[in-house]
């Protein structure tokens, strides 16, 4: 059987379970993702620009919509009832397997210790596998990171064994262990 590549929705998705509303961000979600991306977190563990203001926001939702239209990434703002984000997960194309994906996600500082981010990430396992068509999903995760590395264990992931890939992002040197999970 020969693994073909992911397809990735260009049309709106909506992710729902686990107390959980995965929803397309919108126009009226700028200041809210200003408050999630915007903090020492996100500039240090994330690629995300820093700081992260209104301008950044609507940037990143130009983007996001983009890239959703060429089947390269969706980014999902997460809510428990489809109100105010408080955090973000996203799904985008694995650049190291064609037939695999990777995860990311961010939660806003008001809003950690809630399991946002695992509840978040094992309902993007079940839209990668299920609705994308995915074989392998993967976490890239700074080794100083314990938050994400908790996430991924209580996911069901775990390190691939190799040794972690140095990489320079926004001019700081990091060490990033991919995590793997696969379909049962």
């Amino acid at each position: 059987m020969t693994a073909v590549p992911p397809i990735f929705p260009a049309a709106p998705v909506r992710v729902e379970g686990l107390g959980l509303v995965l929803r397309q961000w919108t126009e009226d979600d700028l200041d809210a993702m200003v408050a999630v991306f915007d903090n020492p977190q996100a500039d240090r563990f994330t690629p995300i620009v820093s700081p992260f203001d209104r301008q950044a926001a609507a940037d990143r939702l130009t983007r996001s919509r983009a890239d959703q239209a060429a089947g390269r990434r969706i980014c999902l703002a997460i809510t428990e009832d489809d109100g105010v984000p408080m955090g973000e997960v996203l799904i985008f194309r694995d650049e190291a397997r064609a037939t695999g994906a990777e995860i990311g996600y961010g939660i806003g500082p008001r809003f950690r210790g809630r399991g946002l981010a695992s509840r978040s990430v094992r309902l993007m396992i079940a839209f990668g596998y299920d609705t994308i068509g995915v074989d392998r999903l993967v976490l890239r995760i700074d080794e100083h990171n314990e938050a994400s590395h908790a996430v991924a264990r209580a996911t069901g992931f775990a390190p691939d064994g190799e040794k972690p890939v140095l990489e320079t992002v926004k001019g700081r040197e990091k060490r990033l262990g991919t995590w793997v999970h696969r379909r049962n």
